[in-house]
């Protein structure tokens, strides 16, 4: 078998040596510069019965023999140095096999217990895309044989691997292209959306935007309903671009106009941005419990034994036994605590800490609405939900209302969840629906991990349908437990070592993957691994620009004026009778 033809292009190098757990070694040829070989590349490697993709993890320098090194050539003999160079001297790269292809199998008799059968090899010169149902991607359990050759991945075999976008078998959404060509990395959002996940990257590498990026192609593609809590009100609405001189980009309300709802825990600060119709947001002190403020027990400086009080107050006076705190007299504290065995010192003290939660703008003594309610009813809609902070955007505000509304939300899945496994109706199944936080590690450090409902809601995955999507950029500070379940990871660079480590957590091979995080340009490229891709890839991520917004907007509302937008939204509740 003519293997470059098969391949459609020169070989780059051979296979020299390696091992099922350390990689591949391969020597490039003479005629290939080692300059052109990049860490994270995607290569392949057509051995004598299968096909191996594989990504670039190192390149380095070799020479056939120490006394060139000894030797060297002078730097103005470029006649010697060219003489030498592919023979005396070489470059080779490690390759680190992530998926294998063998169609021999598929084609004499089907593997035992697989439906699926592969196509023969040479389909794969084709450049006609492959799905999952006619062709079958294996993990690698072998390796290929001595000189076997090594090809730039082609169009065909990133297809292969990653599908494309509009594949009507799988909802694909395209999140960028490899480094070296222009053909779409694809995440399988089915997938992607069955498991948490998580956005890495340091400050100001884009995690942003990569998070806007995976909310419109869930949005579009109706993968999940979201529930996002924007800390810096970034994703509802319009956000600045990072760069010198200044611009905006569009939040998802814009995009989706009639799919995405705002509400703000600061109505001022939401109208001084521009945002119309966004819909307030109080939370009442009764909806606060004790769990609660354990979470921000660094925040307003509660001790232990505060906290040990406050239950002994839940006990005595139920919801309501912050408004009660908060107006009892030195007496009345005095009474309390030698009828009910509490400490008047540590209740005193949380009463003058609870205080500060009056400066937060969306706490109520009492709601005669019940807003989180309200975003209940819009989630099972379908309908998008943005929660903006505004100004309350401090540590404090944003992990207790956070906490809070997920909280309850929870619950109300949970209820919907049993509900539909004694019924087993249809109708009965709540939408999947996937919460969004930043600043991840405030809520899943090993200390609070399991007093939050988020690392509730990381634990149990899927089973009452509410997945995590976590932006953080010090995935060290998460709890490895929690880590180990974060299904897809796409990370932008990471410099420190402790974040690169967190990173691998529970992934087999990660140690050939660490040189591939740290050697990432600073914008717009991230690793991407895990349970939506079938094997890790760098990406130059797709672009958030007007091409973006003319490719996955709304379209019927996208171009209108806004002006426009606002009346037909008007006209639409009219003729529905809202």
């Amino acid at each position: 078998m003519d293997l470059e033809k098969l391949a459609g292009e020169k070989p780059l190098g051979s296979v020299i040596q390696g091992s099922l757990s350390q990689g591949l070694e391969v020597r490039l040829h003479p005629d290939v510069s080692v300059e052109e070989m990049r860490v994270g590349k995607f290569l392949v490697v057509q051995g004598t019965r299968s096909r191996f993709f594989c990504m670039l993890t190192d390149v380095a320098l070799a020479t056939a023999s120490q006394r060139i090194l000894a030797n060297p050539p002078e730097p103005s003999n470029t006649f010697l140095q060219d003489v030498i160079a592919g023979t005396g001297t070489f470059g080779t790269i490690n390759l680190t096999p992530m998926l294998m292809f063998t169609p021999e199998v598929a084609a004499t008799e089907p593997r035992p217990g697989s439906k699926k059968k592969a196509t023969r090899l040479s389909t794969l010169s084709s450049l006609e895309p492959q799905t999952s149902t006619t062709m079958e991607l294996m993990p690698v359990k072998t390796i290929p044989c001595h000189f076997s050759q090594v090809f730039d991945a082609a169009e065909r075999d990133f297809r292969a691997v990653f599908g494309w976008e509009d594949d009507p078998s799988r909802r694909n959404f395209a999140i960028g292209m490899p480094i070296d060509m222009d053909v779409p990395i694809c995440l399988d959002l089915d997938r992607f959306v069955e498991r948490s996940n998580g956005v890495f990257g340091k400050s100001g590498t884009g995690k942003s935007f990569l998070t806007r990026l995976l909310l419109s192609g869930i949005i579009r593609k109706q993968a999940a309903v979201n529930l996002i809590f924007d800390m810096h009100s970034e994703y509802g609405w319009e956000a600045a671009r990072e760069g010198k001189q200044f611009s905006t980009v569009k939040g998802l309300r814009q995009l989706f106009p009639g799919q995405v709802q705002v509400y703000t825990l600061d109505p001022e600060s939401t109208k001084r941005r521009g945002v119309r119709d966004a819909q307030e947001l109080y939370i009442s002190y009764d909806q606060i419990d004790v769990e609660d403020l354990a979470l921000v027990s660094s925040e307003l400086n509660l001790s232990e034994a505060s906290l040990e009080n406050a239950i002994i107050l839940r006990n005595e006076f139920g919801k309501s036994w912050i408004s009660r705190l908060l107006i009892m007299s030195n007496g009345e504290i005095q009474e309390f605590c030698e009828t009910k065995m509490g400490s008047k010192s540590s209740i005193m003290a949380l009463q003058r800490k609870l205080n500060r939660l009056n400066d937060l703008k969306y706490i109520r003594n009492t709601c005669p609405h019940n807003y989180v309610g309200q975003i209940l009813e819009s989630l099972e809609a379908g309908k998008h939900v943005v929660v903006e902070f505004g100004s309350q955007s401090n540590m404090l505000s944003y992990m207790l209302a956070t906490n809070v509304i997920a909280r309850r939300i929870h619950q109300a899945y949970v209820r919907k969840s049993e509900q539909f496994l004694q019924t087993k109706n249809v109708i009965d199944r709540p939408r999947h629906l996937m919460i969004t936080i930043e600043e991840a590690h405030r809520f899943l450090d090993p200390a609070t991990a399991r007093q939050t409902i988020f690392g509730t809601i990381a634990r149990e995955m899927r089973k009452y349908f509410v997945t995590l999507l976590v932006v953080d950029q010090r995935p060290s500070c998460i709890d490895n437990e929690v880590m180990s379940q974060i299904g897809t990871r796409i990370t932008a660079l990471l410099n420190d070592e402790k974040d690169i480590e967190a990173i691998f957590t529970g992934v087999s091979g990660g140690q050939a993957l660490r040189s591939v995080l740290a050697k990432l340009d600073s914008k717009q490229q991230a690793l991407v691994l895990g349970h939506a891709v079938p094997m890790p890839v760098v990406v130059r991520t797709r672009p958030y620009d007007e091409t973006f917004y003319a490719e996955i907007g709304d379209v019927v509302w996208a171009e209108m004026p806004t002006a426009t937008v606002f009346k037909a939204a008007e006209a639409a509740r009219a003729d529905l009778g809202v």
